[in-house]
């Protein structure tokens, strides 16, 4: 049985582009660049006032003169008309573009102006001084964004200021969801005393929209062997297939025998880990995967956080998730000889775990008050207080 470690690097290796397109910058929340985005002219584009108050010459500043005559007043995005002669200066905005020959701005506040004269109060002056300089910020072609870099609010607004009216992005990848079971009903259906609400489907849509991601079909599918062949055999195309049930040892757990009769490749089946063990790979002919997850809701919510988005990540060329070092408040001893992955909160205000309890993987509460996911190693039986454990985030992007 292979470790979690080992699966996640089968996985890995069969990452894979799913193409780009060009959309329009209204709709990139979320989504993961597909070029490089380079600066269309410097930044500031000319000499810009970086306060309210006066633009004049420093050389008039050097010898001496503190009384100026105020020609002409700037505001921002306004051109100048009137040329600066020894010892006059403009009003100027914040924003407003520094004409040459005026090389300082003195604030407003630093000066006493009256019938359009001003006089400068005694202050330290410099040249540039509250000027931000024409392409201090960036220069015409510098590289402002890489590609592969998610396009959060900061990032699209930087490429509005750029004048990127369409992006380049990462395509999203067509998906299957499927969840499985004859017990497992829609939310709204009237349950018997054995039958259970179908809380897989909105977990795993919820999951995947984390990524903007949504799915082409979603299906539920019966113990049937035949039904369920029959469904997957239309989503053979798609670039990813995510179950969820059906991949236990049980009589009626399907997925592997009608995967191989579809000619899907495995590449595992079981991972040494709780909960999750039954987690089942393969590949598919186009080079996609199916990814079936076990039924119950925290080892879905686990197989998906340790197995779907790293490969999620790998595939649209984002950094990878590394897991942090925190301690654990509470002591906690575990008899399997399996890699647990448990629920919990982070404690403030010095950053610190806490258990989450929870009363197994089918209790439907397990991930309700977590964070994230906390790693019990194999080896170790026992975990003490303040011991440091390897910590799994919900929240990745």
């Amino acid at each position: 049985m292979l470790t979690y470690q080992q699966a996640q690097q089968l996985i890995l290796a069969r990452a894979r582009s799913f193409g780009s397109e060009v959309i329009d910058i209204n709709h990139v929340q979320g989504l993961v660049l597909a070029e490089t985005v380079v600066a269309d002219r410097d930044y500031p584009p000319f000499n810009r006032s970086a306060m309210d108050g006066y633009a004049l010459m420093f050389s008039d500043y050097q010898k001496g003169i503190r009384d100026y005559q105020v020609i002409e007043t700037i505001f921002a995005g306004q051109f100048h008309h009137a040329t600066l002669e020894t010892a006059q200066c403009y009003k100027i905005m914040t924003g407003a573009a520094v004409p040459d020959p005026a090389d300082m701005v003195v604030r407003r506040e630093d000066t006493i102006e009256q019938n359009n004269a001003v006089v400068l109060k005694a202050v330290n002056s410099s040249q540039y001084q509250h000027i931000s300089l024409r392409g201090e910020d960036l220069k015409a072609l510098d590289v402002v964004i890489s590609d592969s870099r998610l396009c959060n609010p900061a990032v699209i607004s930087l490429m509005a200021a750029l004048g990127k009216s369409a992006v380049a992005v990462k395509k999203q990848p067509h998906i299957g969801l499927f969840t499985t079971g004859n017990e497992v009903k829609p939310i709204d259906y009237p349950l018997n005393p054995v039958q259970i609400r179908n809380s897989n489907r909105y977990l795993l849509t919820a999951l995947l929209k984390n990524w903007n991601i949504e799915p082409q079909i979603i299906q539920h599918i019966p113990d049937d062997k035949e039904q369920m062949h029959s469904v997957l055999e239309k989503a053979m195309d798609l670039d990813i297939i995510i179950l969820s049930g059906g991949v236990s040892a049980g009589d009626a757990d399907f997925v592997p025998e009608v995967m191989e009769g579809l000619a899907v490749k495995q590449l595992f089946h079981k991972v040494s880990i709780k909960p999750g063990k039954p987690f089942w790979c393969g590949e598919l002919k186009s080079g996609g995967l199916v990814f079936a997850l076990p039924g119950n809701p925290f080892s879905c919510q686990v197989t998906f956080t340790l197995f779907i988005n790293p490969y999620l990540h790998a595939c649209f060329g984002l950094p990878e998730v590394t897991m942090q070092e925190l301690p654990l408040l509470n002591a906690r001893s575990k008899k399997s000889i399996l890699d647990e992955f448990f629920p919990v909160r982070i404690h403030r205000p010095q950053p610190a775990l806490e258990t989450v309890f929870f009363n197994g993987s089918g209790d439907i509460r397990a991930g309700l008050h977590a964070d994230g996911l906390a790693i019990h190693p194999a080896a170790i039986k026992t975990l003490a207080d303040g011991a440091f454990v390897n910590f799994i985030p919900f929240t990745f992007l």
